[in-house]
């Protein structure tokens, strides 16, 4: 598991804007902002059950999640794989989610969701003021 200090966690705790990115079959590189939610060192991503980026995430796994702050100078950036895929039946996660951002459960109540788990390898932040800055990193 990936350890990050204190002040990345409590970060990835708020409710920020996030903009996840995976590869597309073509090789191309897609992002596209979402909802997640960070828990026990590891994010929650929930998508609709028809979206390519599920299939393509399903293909191939690597993904990298950018949380932005209110200013979005301040941000934090972590790439890993997602090692889990799970229906959301009861819509659980999604709710979750949407508690999260909008305070209330999420509204299409017949939608086919699947959660995804991503477990992070690395991270890098930005921050003018440092406090979310990553280390240097040796080249």
């Amino acid at each position: 598991m990936l350890t990050l200090p204190p002040q990345i966690d409590a970060f990835l705790k708020l409710p920020n804007a996030a903009v996840i990115g995976c590869v597309r079959p073509d090789g191309y590189p897609m992002t596209v902002a979402t909802w997640y939610d960070w828990l026990d060192g590891r994010i929650l991503i929930n998508m609709d059950a028809n979206r390519s980026r599920l299939r393509w995430i399903r293909r191939n796994p690597k993904v990298s999640l950018t949380v932005l702050d209110a200013d979005w100078y301040r941000h934090v950036s972590m790439y890993g794989s997602v090692v889990a895929f799970e229906d959301d039946v009861d819509l659980a996660d999604i709710d979750r989610l949407a508690r999260r951002y909008r305070g209330r459960p999420y509204e299409n109540r017949a939608a086919k969701r699947i959660s995804a788990w991503i477990d992070p390898h690395g991270w890098h932040g930005w921050d003018p003021s440092g406090d979310l800055a990553s280390p240097p990193v040796g080249t």
